[in-house]
């Protein structure tokens, strides 16, 4: 299929949402991350996986490499595969964020306008 699309609502209820899975996304990992406030994700790392989190609503508390920092809706963080990370939900509202992850990465600029008519 050429394009695929949801909800994260629609993806479960839980603390992870596949996106990847419910979506087919096969080029890099995805999932959504609902914590409800106060809750205190796992210290983890990978060893190959870098992550990219954005944060869509609520308010994340980033603990990484002996720093502390707070994300708002619309604040995004990178984070190296092997460097070990901690997310808080802080705040009276349930975090929702989209975690992406991947290696190897950029593959370039290879973008190119669609034809005249495509639309």
């Amino acid at each position: 299929m050429a394009y695929s699309y949801g909800s994260i609502d629609e993806m479960g209820d839980g603390v992870f949402r596949k996106v990847r899975r419910e979506l087919g996304v096969t080029a890099f990992g995805v999932n959504a991350l609902v914590l409800a406030p106060g809750v205190v994700s796992r210290p983890h790392f990978h060893d190959e996986q870098d992550e990219l989190y954005f944060v869509h609503r609520g308010r994340a508390r980033f603990e990484v490499a002996g720093d502390s920092f707070e994300l708002e809706p619309g604040g995004v963080v990178h984070v190296e595969s092997t460097t070990p990370r901690r997310i808080t939900s802080v705040g009276d509202e349930d975090l929702v964020m989209l975690v992406v992850g991947a290696k190897e990465g950029y593959v370039g600029r290879d973008g190119h306008l669609a034809p005249p008519g495509t639309f």
